[in-house]
């Protein structure tokens, strides 16, 4: 199983990115999927997750400005963010609950990150 993120880039304050996150390889299930943060000199911090039922979460610093949404037909997920401000700059981080077979247990998984930059 992989993760592979995409979509992220620079832009400037107000401005607007859609981030991706696809999961490839076999798999069973897919529990939950989120995005995570890592700004410069601090601990990477959650975004946003939504769960197979599609129970969604966020962050309270986002709330209201990025929106999550899946494509299980893709197995896909995607953090739109609106309203960028140069807080949000960080590695943004994918991650999913994974059931990777009916024998084995959940696993948690990481994609690679992929960096937002918001300038003012």
């Amino acid at each position: 199983v992989q993760l592979q993120a995409s979509g992220g880039g620079s832009v400037q304050f107000g401005g607007s990115l859609r981030l991706s996150c696809a999961v490839s390889g076999s798999f069973r299930a897919i529990n939950v999927m989120g995005w995570y943060r890592q700004a410069p000199g601090k601990q990477r911090e959650f975004v946003a997750s939504i769960t197979s039922g599609g129970t969604i979460s966020y962050a309270d610093s986002v709330k209201g400005r990025f929106t999550i949404s899946p494509d299980n037909a893709k197995s896909t997920v995607y953090l739109q963010m609106n309203s960028l401000k140069p807080e949000n700059t960080a590695v943004y981080y994918c991650n999913a609950d994974i059931k990777p077979s009916a024998f084995l247990r959940n696993n948690d998984y990481w994609g690679q990150g992929t960096e937002v930059t918001v300038s003012s």
